[in-house]
Parts: structure tokens; sequence; C-alpha cells
């Protein structure tokens, strides 16, 4: 739910105002940005194949009018990199395609609308070359709007979370499952870039730090199938425009084009350019980010998220953000 009385959270603008800002506001002053929006607002009430093409054709609009580097974004509160508590990236079977189910000592699988995450990562300083090599890690809710290793009732799950290194192509595949909205928040996913598979275990190693903001006709559709109701109304009180992290431009360079349906499943795929000679600012935790209330506990779940709307508490026995050992005190943010 929008919160005019905190600042508006996009850590990915600051280093660049002069340019990249400055070229959104562009966009938005030639209605690109407003005819995106029309376009995915088509078909809200349509058929499912109806729906995903005007997610196509929203994302592609999206897709063809913007580019330049893949926005930094906050990490949210929820990251399990190890900058707010757990370290996913540090276990052996993080690195894995298909992030449906737990590993280690839990084979737990999410449920919901199959979906698979596909980002071909570029590397700006190399004349936009496939970036192959380099390691994506890859998170987000599950269709209760809760994240393992947070929310309460899943802190012993570590599932829809996973690291893949990308191909000659620059190309990562995910096979998972289409994340809620929780309240307070547009759907997304979350995501981090680091140079090779050997350095995800530091988070402060990461080249790029954003999300994909999920397209409305496709949360149109998933929202209406069993197992998603609480989405139904939080996506209802938040907009593309009023989100504090898509909120500056619409998400123009981070919504994904669409394929399939709400029975096979859907395909969501972003082209994602890194510059590494520019200083990534993204990652780490703020007041606000990601939904979750300005001086909640480290590792409190999203607000509302649970079943039945009621927010689960925070998760016990985690160290505090900047913490290796948990005998730090008090978040960063």
């Amino acid at each position: 739910m929008p919160r005019p009385e905190e600042e508006v959270i996009d850590q990915g603008l600051a280093f660049d105002l002069g340019t990249l800002f400055n070229r959104r506001k562009m966009l938005g002053v030639l209605g690109l940005g407003a005819a995106t929006a029309g376009l995915a607002a088509c078909g809200g009430g349509s058929s499912s194949g109806s729906a995903t093409a005007s997610s196509s054709a929203a994302s592609s609009s999206a897709a063809t009018a913007a580019s330049g580097e893949i926005p930094d974004e906050t990490a949210g509160p929820y990251p399990g990199d190890g900058s707010n508590g757990a370290n996913v990236l540090t276990q052996s079977g993080v690195v894995r395609s298909d992030i449906r189910s737990s590993f280690g000592t839990s084979s737990t699988t999410a449920e919901g609308v199959p979906l698979t995450i596909e980002l071909t990562v570029l590397d700006m300083a190399n004349d936009d070359a496939p970036f192959e090599g380099v390691a994506v890690y890859v998170w987000h809710c599950n269709r209760d709007g809760e994240y393992s290793l947070y929310s309460e009732d899943i802190l012993n799950e570590n599932y829809l979370r996973g690291v893949q290194v990308a191909d000659a192509d620059g190309k990562v595949t995910f096979t998972s499952i289409y994340p809620a909205c929780y309240s307070g928040r547009w759907p997304h996913i979350h995501f981090e870039v680091y140079p090779d598979v050997d350095s995800i275990t530091d988070s402060t190693n990461t080249i790029a730090t954003s999300q994909i903001a999920m397209p409305q006709a496709t949360n149109d559709v998933v929202y209406a199938t069993t197992g998603y109701e609480n989405s139904v109304s939080n996506l209802s009180q938040v907009s593309l425009d009023s989100d504090n992290v898509f909120g500056d431009d619409s998400g123009v360079t981070q919504l994904p084009t669409v394929s399939g349906d709400v029975d096979g499943g859907y395909t969501v795929a972003l082209t994602v350019r890194v510059d590494t000679t520019t200083t990534p600012t993204g990652g780490g935790t703020a007041p606000g980010a990601d939904g979750a209330p300005s001086g909640a506990p480290s590792g409190a779940a999203p607000s509302g998220g649970g079943p039945g709307g009621a927010p689960p508490s925070g998760a016990p026995g985690t160290p505090p953000p900047g913490s290796a050992d948990g005998t730090s005190a008090g978040p960063s943010s």
C-alpha cells in the first residue's frame, strides 16, 4: 500500500540522475509509460489466452521503448544472501534450475501456477555481448506472499531461491511458481547478478541487483485461480505507478515479455543489461522497502502476506543485518 509519508525507494537511480533518470522522464512525457499501462490493462477480464497476448504486447512495447542499464533496486528485507540474516548462497545445492522445492533437510514444494523465468544478461561494457559465466540469484515469495527463511511457518524452508550460471548466450532459466501480490508491493521477482559462481557467498560482490515487474494482465488471470485469493485485494491497492520500487517509470525496463497460459504455465523473459563500469547502488534493505513497515524487526515477513491476511511474525534466531554471527545490533537501514 502506498505510504506517501515515507521516502520513495529507488536506489538504482541515485548514481545516474543526469542520464538514466532524465531519459525515463522523457519517456513519460512522450506518453510511452501510459501506453504501456493501457496495453497491460486490456484483457483484464478476458480469457487466459487474450490476457497473455495483452501482457506480451505491453511488455514488448516496454522493451522496445526503453534501453540502458537495468535499474539497481533494493534487495528488500528478505534476500537470503547474508545481508539480512540467513545466507542460502553458502548452502550446497543452491545452484539449480528448478527452485520450486526446498533442498537440504527439506523437500517441501511450493504450490502455484507454473512459471518459467528466463533472464538474458548482456555486458554493456563489452558492446552488449552475452555475459557468459555470470551467476544469477533469483528469489521471490510463495503463493501466500511469504518468503522462505523469513516467514514464521516456512522458516526452515529455502524454496523459491536458486542460482544459475549464464550460458554462452548470457541466458539463465528457472522453473518456479507465480509469486503472490502481498500488501504494499506490486508483484515482483528479485534477482542479483554476480561476476561468477565462486563469488555468490558474499552479497557485496554483486554487480547488479534488480527486480522483475509482473505484468498486470497476467496477474489478473493468475490471481483468479485457487490459492491466490489474498492477492486479488492486495493488487487492487497498488499500481506500477504507485509502487515504491517501480513507480518512477512504471517499470518500463523491468516488465518482461510473457507467453503461455494459466493451465500450462507462463514464461516471463527479460533482457538484463549490466554495466560493470558503474558502481552498483542496489541491494541492502531500507525502511518501507518491499512493503515492510518502517521499523519492522529484522526478518519480519510481509505484512498481510500470510494466509487469511494475518501478518506472520518475525523470524526468531536469524542474525541482524550487517552481522556475521548475530552479535551486532540493529538493522543497517
